[in-house]
């Protein structure tokens, strides 16, 4: 079993779906969970209040070394997989799937309309909708500066999960006034009211920086001891 595949997709998988879809290059996200039995790729949507609509489900079947794609069939209420042998096949597939979920998301909009005028028929503003894609960075002493322009390279990676109730993401970027790298971390935990609690933070850090910070990680991870829940 090998998954030379699977990263060789992960690494060309967001910088094509970026290319091949303007909608997608600013709505859409991607994250890769390496360490499932079956690996996989979730495809999302983020929205203003930090609700989290996947779309799409990208799987890797590690034994036969092929990607797939779950489908019910509401006839036979059976779930069956669709093959997917090359990269041309996979962007199709999300890109397709991405449209279909912004269409039906579009619709449920339109049908919520009313809800945003008043009896004078006088538009309701949101104060923030010009700071969508800001990043807010925050410094120890509690205060923030605001990136505007961050360029990230990478999708959000999964780190650790536990069961359904914990997960650790990554992502990388770049700050683009500076040149500096930023670590984006997330720690989203699921609590039993089926509630999500996220924490994030930023880690921003030179090019110089970056090889004394590897280095320590290196030379030290086997003083670190790793979460063992039972």
């Amino acid at each position: 079993m090998s998954l030379e595949w699977f990263d060789r997709v992960c690494s060309e998988m967001q910088d094509n779906l970026e290319s091949i879809c303007e909608d997608y290059d600013e709505l859409g996200h991607m994250r890769i969970d390496r360490a499932a039995k079956h690996p996989k790729i979730e495809f999302f949507v983020e929205f203003e209040d930090e609700d989290r609509e996947v779309f799409s489900t990208l799987f890797f079947d590690p034994h036969n070394e092929e990607f797939y794609m779950e489908e019910f069939d509401l006839t036979t209420g059976e779930t069956f997989r669709q093959i997917l042998p090359d990269i041309e096949e996979i962007l199709d597939a999300v890109h397709e799937t991405f449209h279909n979920f912004m269409d039906n998301e579009l619709e449920d909009i339109e049908e919520d309309d009313e809800d945003i005028y008043d009896e004078d028929d006088e538009d309701i503003y949101d104060d923030d909708d010009d700071i969508d894609d800001e990043e807010q960075v925050y410094t120890d002493g509690g205060e923030y500066d605001v990136i505007v322009d961050v360029e990230w390279t990478t999708p959000e990676v999964l780190a650790y999960s536990y069961l359904d109730e914990v997960e650790v993401t990554y992502k990388f970027g770049v700050v683009k006034e500076t040149g500096d790298g930023i670590l984006h971390r997330v720690n989203r935990i699921y609590t039993e009211d089926d509630e999500m609690i996220e924490d994030e933070t930023n880690f921003i850090f030179s090019k110089e920086e970056a090889g004394a910070i590897i280095e320590l990680i290196e030379n030290n991870m086997d003083v670190m001891e790793g979460f063992d829940p039972s």
